[in-house]
């Protein structure tokens, strides 16, 4: 009868720690989880309002991209000294950050109020050195789609390449990995899915939509067909 009770106890005893160890490492793989949750995106910014990062029309010439960052390259070729590529990483940890709040204004007539956060454009065209008779910027993406701006309207404005809108990674729909945040510009010139910056001293050049009739100055207080 001991010997009976005896492993009994043993038996209970070897139920009762497999039971403790599925409780902790239970708890302990439930912390772990959170690791993963998604960010919250913010909607108020130094007392403005913002609008939602899904509060955008979907109007892309192809559809949303899906950009893989392990492959990314940004490219800064044309006329420069340096043509330079960039890993994504090497360019979120390579330049300063700024946020700025900037309000986007479609043709289709809708318009989104975001709190942006990239990295200076004139930044990167600084490292890459454009020669003197550079004068156009012209911007391609990974859908093909392409837009210009004048030089001195990235030299001398704080133009960003956004990573971020609302304290979030800008998602595939949004233009990941970047997106030009081209302040005082109708929407149009808002590129996303940048893959390559290219300098040139082509001032006709017309992007997509500009080579269709729109305005090449997108000027807001203008207006956005023809020129």
């Amino acid at each position: 009868m001991r010997k009976a009770m005896t492993s009994r106890g043993i038996l209970f005893l070897v139920l009762f720690l497999i039971l403790v160890a599925a409780l902790i490492f239970g708890v302990d793989m439930a912390c772990n989880e959170t690791d993963g949750l998604a960010p919250v995106e913010v909607r108020e910014y130094e007392g403005v309002d913002l609008s939602s990062i899904n509060a955008f029309r979907e109007n892309s010439i192809k559809g949303p991209q899906g950009v893989d960052a392990e492959d990314y390259m940004l490219r800064v070729t044309g006329l420069v000294t340096n043509s330079t590529s960039y890993t994504y990483d090497e360019v979120v940890d390579k330049y300063q950050h700024y946020k700025k709040v900037v309000t986007l204004d479609c043709v289709e007539g809708w318009s989104v109020t975001i709190l942006w956060e990239g990295l200076l454009v004139r930044d990167l065209l600084a490292q890459a050195e454009p020669s003197a008779n550079a004068e156009v910027v012209i911007f391609h993406a990974f859908d093909g789609y392409t837009t210009s701006l004048p030089l001195n309207y990235i030299m001398d404005n704080d133009i960003l390449m956004a990573y971020k809108m609302n304290d979030v990674i800008l998602p595939p729909e949004r233009g990941f990995p970047f997106q030009l945040v081209a302040e005082s510009k109708w929407g149009y010139k808002w590129i996303k899915w940048i893959t390559e910056i290219e300098l040139s001293d082509d001032a006709n050049y017309r992007g997509y939509w500009e080579s269709r009739g729109y305005s090449n100055s997108a000027d807001l207080d203008e207006s956005f067909f023809g020129d």
